[in-house]
């Protein structure tokens, strides 16, 4: 028998007011059945407000192992909302038509290709509004008076390629073998226009929306659709839909999320403020007609993270602020008229229709939820996981320290369930990869994040906002450049220094984990300052910056905002800052995990890591654990599930009793798992 989740409603989800009855503490099983919001959407007269339920199979409790499923509901009101589709129906890219009448979403239909659908608000039957014959659609736009549907598509068919690949001719050329997007426009009626138009754009489109004049869009485009393109190259440029010229807007560096005035006249734009800016985190306004554009922000101590134009001309704009988070209004002239400050609650992103302003937030209580904004105070509209308020959690608050040359640190710590014993408890250093990233006091725990989970079996657990973090300025998330290791790295052994002064740490019980630069940072720890650290789980982690240039797909995003130099204009300085290097120095118990089909950070960096401790140092405790068809991180539930399992039961082992010596555990570890009836 199929397991139901209920539908969110009403009777369902009356917020909690007191976690008094709290018995039980955060485990693995209760990770693996967390939601939240996904994306949210406001209608144009901000009648009606749309979201994503966002979720896991629970392969705990016997469910068919599969990614992140995302399920359309309408809300109604604080704690009201109607499922709108059945739950196995994974839509995407929610929206609403201009009139305000329809619900809009893509979803993969019976004839396998992804078009795009529309559902009625007041219910009813969906139904397919365009696509394109064998190219799935990945975004969608209307004209302002609804009767066009603009649609960004996949590249078309090679049906001479199928053939091959068919026959057994499957070889692939590198790098060669590249797929552009295209753009068709499409007559919006009761039937999917059958003969959508193409529209011609430049390069790799990944984006566009059309100006409420109708008269442009606003497309984001890279030379090619490499990553290492996408990073380095993309830019944003303005498209006369008449006469298909194209004006580009010149930014050196990055960008990010673009939205365009209601009165069409101008952008909001999130970008980097030259090349070598590590993150686009800057707030711009440019001027639709010339492409020319202006900061409002840059060199604050803040990242710009998401804005969305009010209809009556106001730019509303998330900007976080080290470790917190504040919404905040501009003029359309760029004048900043309010910034409320929300609490404890982490803004992630923000929606507008009609001037009503919805925003997803998290903090360290609950993960993502939709929250209605009026006039300085956040009104909660759901209640994902109504379980948690009976889950005891640890302290969680921010927490600053003095690193060895002066500079101030932040970041978020969590102290065990029930407070620090005496003599201090072990603690796990959480590292953010990037390192163009940074924690906020919200919600931190999921599969690759200890967070309460460890907090519950007595650990502490800091996430440090080392050099090299965004949301402390430009200046700060440039500290790192040309500095590989230190003074990034240093930061961590001065996090626990200072926790271990405070008596929060035992220094003997100190270990570290992270996943892609915070792997690097796990891997650098474990062997260079091995002496520091109890034990390590590296996750997608980088272990031979050498090798990574010639093995990642994102080797100029790393010369431009990382190195500032190539491994040959210093070979042996490079060798001296990977961790490789530093092998015969490995008395860290350490667990390397890492996705088979791994783009950026190949999985060979973990076996080079795993072979040089193996050889050098063949009494540490090492293993290494491969997931195959996981990427840069693990998207099915049951890769997510066991990897939480194997981080906890190596820290368990080694961490919490401080014994470096301690046998490996099992290779399997037990699954707490349910059979479907």
């Amino acid at each position: 028998m199929k397991m139901l989740r209920p539908a969110l409603l009403a009777s369902a989800l009356v917020l909690p007011s007191t976690a008094a009855f709290a018995q039980a503490v955060m485990t693995p099983e209760d990770v693996a059945r967390i939601e939240n919001t996904g994306t949210v959407a406001v209608s144009g007269d901000g009648e009606h407000i749309a979201y994503t339920r966002l979720h896991y199979p629970d392969v705990t409790q016997g469910e068919a192992n599969g990614g992140g499923r995302q399920q359309l509901m309408l809300a109604e009101g604080p704690m009201d909302a109607t499922a709108y589709l059945p739950e196995d129906m994974r839509v995407g890219s929610i929206g609403f038509t201009p009139d305000s009448e329809t619900i809009t979403f893509l979803w993969t239909g019976e004839d396998g290709d992804r078009a795009l659908y529309g559902i009625p608000v007041g219910g009813g039957t969906y139904r397919k509004l365009g696509g394109v014959a064998d190219a799935n659609v990945t975004q969608y736009g209307f004209s302002p008076d609804g009767s066009r549907i603009y649609m960004l598509v996949t590249d078309a068919l090679d049906t001479q390629r199928d053939e091959e690949q068919e026959a057994g001719f499957n070889s692939v050329v590198y790098e060669e073998e590249q797929r552009f997007n295209r753009m068709f426009v499409a007559n919006a009626g009761m039937e999917a226009d059958p003969a959508p138009v193409q529209v011609a754009v430049p390069g790799y489109i990944d984006s566009f929306q059309i100006a409420p004049s109708g008269q442009w869009a606003m497309i984001t485009s890279a030379p090619t659709p490499l990553v290492d393109d996408s990073y380095t190259s993309k830019r944003a440029h303005i498209l006369d839909l008449a006469s298909g010229n194209i004006t580009t807007v010149e930014t050196p560096g990055k960008v990010g999320d673009v939205e365009i005035s209601p009165d069409s006249r101008q952008l909001s734009m999130i970008a980097a403020v030259d090349a070598n800016d590590p993150a686009d985190t800057t707030l711009h306004l440019v001027d639709a007609s010339t492409g020319t554009f202006r900061a409002l922000n840059a060199g604050a101590a803040e990242a710009a993270v998401d804005a969305e134009w009010m209809s009556d001309g106001r730019l509303a704009s998330v900007i976080h602020v080290g470790a917190q988070s504040r919404l905040r209004f501009y003029s359309d002239d760029g004048d900043m008229l309010r910034e409320v400050d929300p609490g404890d609650l982490i803004l992630a992103s923000v929606e507008q229709g009609g001037n009503r302003l919805t925003v997803e937030a998290h903090s360290p209580e609950h993960p993502n939820e939709l929250f209605l904004y009026n006039n300085g105070s956040f009104q909660r509209w759901t209640n994902h996981n109504p379980w948690l308020v009976n889950i005891a959690m640890g302290e969680q608050r921010t927490y600053t320290y003095t690193a060895r040359d002066g500079q101030q640190i932040e970041g978020v710590l969590i102290e065990p369930v029930g407070g620090v014993p005496a003599g201090g408890a072990p603690l796990i250093l959480d590292v953010h990869g990037g390192p163009e990233a940074h924690e906020s006091n919200g919600w931190v725990t999921n599969y690759s994040g200890p967070g309460q989970v460890a907090a519950g079996q007595g650990y502490a657990v800091f996430l440090p906002n080392y050099r090299g973090s965004t949301g402390y300025g430009t200046a700060f998330s440039k500290q790192h450049q040309g500095n590989y290791t230190d003074p990034e790295f240093v930061d961590l052994v001065d996090a626990k220094y200072a926790l271990v002064e405070e008596g929060i740490a035992d220094a003997d019980r100190v270990g570290v984990t992270g996943g892609s630069y915070g792997g690097y940072a796990t891997g650098w720890s474990s062997t260079y300052y091995s002496e520091e650290f109890a034990a390590g789980v590296m996750f997608v982690g980088i272990s031979n910056q050498i090798s990574k240039v010639g093995t990642g797909d994102i080797p100029m995003e790393m010369y431009l905002v990382h190195a500032l130099e190539w491994p040959w204009e210093d070979w042996t300085r490079w060798l001296e800052i990977s961790p490789i290097y530093y092998a015969d120095r490995a008395d860290t118990p350490l667990l390397i995990m890492h996705g088979e089909e791994d783009p950026r950070v190949s999985p060979t960096q973990s076996v080079e890591l795993y072979r040089n401790i193996k050889i050098r140092r063949p009494d540490t405790p090492l293993r290494l654990v491969t997931y195959p068809g996981e990427g840069h991180g693990n998207a099915l539930a049951a890769a997510r599930y066991d990897y939480n399992l194997r981080m906890m039961r190596w820290f368990d082992t080694y961490l919490k009793t401080g014994d470096r010596d301690a046998p490996l555990p099992p290779a399997r570890p037990t699954l707490n798992i349910q059979s479907e009836d």
